[in-house]
């Protein structure tokens, strides 16, 4: 049986056994768009929308689903993250939000960054509903993933 491998002999999943792997510093950048109309936009940008600072809050928000993946994702390993940093940026169309996560870890990072990603732009989304009801969230994505032996 690989390492690697998601199913045990049985057939059922598990996690995969990362225990033999070498401590590396683990980081992942993923991004994400949320297409809003005009209106919205100008609203978020003088910060007049009712549930409050949408940029904020969507930042907040990204920061702490990163820290709960593995509450979430039902495979993925806790991890020990040692920096989680989303920013969500106001443009012409809507709000792009780029998030990145590291650790000092023997499994990788990537979920933590897209889940940031993703719960970040469901928070706008949900900030903005009374108001927008024509969003998109689109292009989530990872665009970096590596490892670095220490």
């Amino acid at each position: 049986m690989s390492q690697l491998s998601h199913t045990d002999s049985d057939g059922k999943a598990r996690m995969v056994d990362v225990g033999n792997k070498d401590q590396q510093l683990r980081i992942a950048i993923a991004e994400g768009h949320i297409t809003l109309n005009p209106e919205t936009i100008a609203l978020i940008k003088e910060n007049n929308m009712k549930k409050g600072d949408v940029l904020t809050v969507s930042e907040i928000a990204g920061i702490q689903a990163a820290k709960r993946t593995s509450d979430l994702i039902p495979l993925c390993h806790p991890l020990l993250i040692n920096k989680v940093k989303i920013h969500a940026i106001l443009d012409e169309t809507g709000v792009k939000v780029i998030g990145e996560v590291r650790c000092i870890g023997q499994t990788g990072v990537e979920m933590e960054a897209l889940t940031g990603v993703s719960v970040a732009l469901l928070t706008i989304y949900d900030m903005c509903k009374a108001v927008d009801k024509h969003m998109i969230i689109e292009n989530v994505r990872l665009i970096e993933k590596t490892k670095t032996d220490l």
